[in-house]
């Protein structure tokens, strides 16, 4: 990255029957986000026009550019991706909008990989109509760590403000999910949260909670021996190499109870363990992070909601946030690898998430106070608070087609 420029944030249009394109016009209409990043859309000129017309989303500009690498800051920019032929059916996802999504994503990772933007936030797709014979993965994620993982895996972490979950299973049938809750699998998983944990969110030395598998976390064998077999030896070996992992805890009370706020990062065994209670927490306000992987990405913790697609009612909160964040784990890995090169340096004292204010008890700030937020190298990167919560009134129904890959 040249240290002459600000973070560029590229942002792929998703399915554009979808949501994605009232998220990211509503999110970047604040021009105030200039002042963070430069933002940079693939997508469609013409229908980002209609969308800002349609919809009246007042004080969203654009400057058209050839590629990423002709991006100017203090602006929005938009790479066109040339799909204009492709129809708009608000609601329905088609071959023609499928192809656009995959598209948008592939010359947005060719400008990842030659450094033209700095990190991705991928709005979301449909899975059914973006797979063809020439693309073949089940989402972003399978098809990032493929294009530019480097050998590399990666590992899905959802997270907000006060809560960050991590999972050793994604999208598998419970059927199969004990077979592949294993030690191996368990200690992977730590060991890959740990690690991102540290790098990615500047956390000295995480404390991960470790959900178990079956109900009481198996009543000692009553109830499944997977705890007593894979996970209870799965995190003692993690500890052995002087990771911070307790448990197992059984999942039922662990959220209620508000214990998570005493860790850093929980690993749930399968998905709906821990996207359930994680969604319920976190509201509108999630995020989605592809850790492991040399590239940053980011994107917001819903689908494609066809059912409020081009209504005027899609709530941008979620696509803010993956912004933000992208922003601050670019700006937490700079931050480690310079102490990497330079471990002699003094760093900031480390800190734990425990310490920050909660996610509902982050006091109010002033202008003032939000641009002094701003220059500082580190904490969360966001205007103000009342901009990004503009449209937490705006009722919106479920928002559907998980875009959780």
């Amino acid at each position: 990255m040249d240290d002459e420029r600000m973070i560029r944030v590229g942002i792929t249009h998703g399915d554009m029957n979808g949501v994605g394109y009232e998220v990211i016009l509503k999110s970047l209409a604040d021009e105030r986000i200039t002042e963070l990043c430069t933002p940079v859309i693939f997508g469609s000129a013409k229908v980002a026009q209609k969308c800002r017309a349609e919809l009246n989303i007042e004080g969203f500009e654009f400057a058209p550019v050839a590629s990423a690498a002709e991006a100017a800051d203090g602006r929005v920019n938009l790479v066109d991706i040339d799909c204009d032929d492709a129809a708009i059916v608000p609601g329905r996802s088609t071959p023609e909008s499928g192809s656009a999504a995959v598209k948008a994503l592939e010359e947005a990772a060719v400008a990842l990989d030659q450094g033209d933007i700095d990190v991705l936030v991928t709005a979301p797709i449909c899975k059914e109509t973006a797979n063809s014979d020439n693309f073949r993965f089940p989402g972003h994620t399978e098809y990032l760590q493929e294009r530019l993982g480097n050998g590399a895996r990666s590992l899905m972490i959802l997270f907000d403000s006060s809560i960050r979950v991590a999972l050793v299973t994604t999208h598998l049938p419970l059927s199969k999910v004990a077979v592949a809750v294993t030690r191996e699998a368990v200690v992977n998983t730590v060991k890959a949260f740990n690690s991102s944990l540290r790098r990615d969110f500047s956390i000295g030395r995480p404390r991960i909670a470790v959900l178990s598998l079956n109900p009481h976390c198996g009543d000692g064998g009553l109830l499944g021996d997977e705890e007593l077999n894979e996970i209870i030896p799965a995190i003692e070996e993690c500890c052995r190499e002087g990771i911070m992992a307790f448990g197992p805890f059984a999942a039922d009370g662990f959220f209620s109870s508000g214990a998570f706020n005493s860790y850093d990062g929980v690993v749930a065994c399968y998905h709906d363990q821990g996207l359930a209670p994680f969604k319920a927490l976190a509201g509108v306000a999630g995020v989605n992070f592809t850790a492991g992987l040399p590239i940053i990405r980011t994107s917001p913790d819903h689908g494609t909601a066809f059912d409020i697609a081009w209504k005027g009612v899609a709530d941008p909160t979620s696509m803010r946030e993956a912004i933000y964040r992208a922003i601050d784990i670019f700006r937490s890995r700079e931050r480690e690898d310079e102490a990497s090169a330079d471990p002699l340096k003094p760093q900031p004292p480390e800190r734990s998430s425990r310490e920050r204010p909660n996610r509902r008890e982050r006091p109010s700030r002033d202008n003032a106070d939000a641009q002094e937020e701003m220059e500082q190298p580190r904490g969360d990167a966001r205007p103000e608070e009342d901009s990004r919560t503009a449209d937490s009134d705006t009722q919106t129904s479920p928002l559907e087609e998980s875009n959780e890959f």
